[in-house]
């Protein structure tokens, strides 16, 4: 069964994608060559330049790897850049601390 995904995760991963075949494009990498230097068939490659929801999170994480765009994806999730969890947070402080 396909995952669901929002029309604004699958622009996304679009994006996502296409930045990734114009930073291979841009360091002169072939298909060929990217797809062997990953460990995975052209096929795959080319569903992870086309933002496919299908290939996997290793398979984005491997070419980012190779084209050393991976540092900024370790901190997508990181507690301290979450405004959200942070405004939720601020929500639950108490009003007065008694002693």
């Amino acid at each position: 069964m396909a995952a669901l995904l929002s029309p604004s995760a699958r622009r996304s991963l679009k994006k996502l994608g296409a930045d990734i075949a114009v930073a291979r494009k841009r360091r002169r990498i072939s298909t060929e060559s990217m797809a062997e230097r990953a460990q995975m068939s052209r096929m795959t490659l080319m569903k992870v330049e086309n933002g496919d929801h299908s290939a996997s999170m290793a398979a984005y994480m491997s070419v980012l790897m190779i084209l050393g765009l991976e540092g900024r994806i370790a901190d997508l999730a990181a507690p301290e850049s979450d405004s959200m969890a942070m405004t939720l947070d601020e929500e639950r402080l108490p009003k007065r601390i008694r002693s």
